[in-house]
């Protein structure tokens, strides 16, 4: 499993799932959090990448909405309806 897979897996179990669950309809995550959270060095774009791409909104039953901020900083913050 990629550091990647990693992201998307944490997003989606302790963030999407439990939105999801209390009837939350979106979410916004910022890029800076996870990457603090996950303990990573220096991996920002990855955690961008990760949660920009297709593949997350697949897994985690999302659509996004919109993404604020620099594409590939900690102030990145991306929005997403969930399904």
């Amino acid at each position: 499993m990629s550091h990647s897979d990693d992201v998307r897996r944490y997003c989606k179990e302790n963030l999407i799932d439990p939105a999801r669950n209390h009837g939350e309809k979106e979410i916004s995550i910022r890029a800076g959090d996870i990457h603090k959270v996950m303990g990573f060095q220096s991996r920002m774009p990855l955690v961008c990448a990760a949660l920009g791409a297709k593949k997350f909104e697949e897994i985690a039953g999302v659509e996004r909405l919109s993404l604020t901020g620099p594409s590939n900083g900690a102030n990145a913050i991306f929005t997403f309806r969930i399904m």
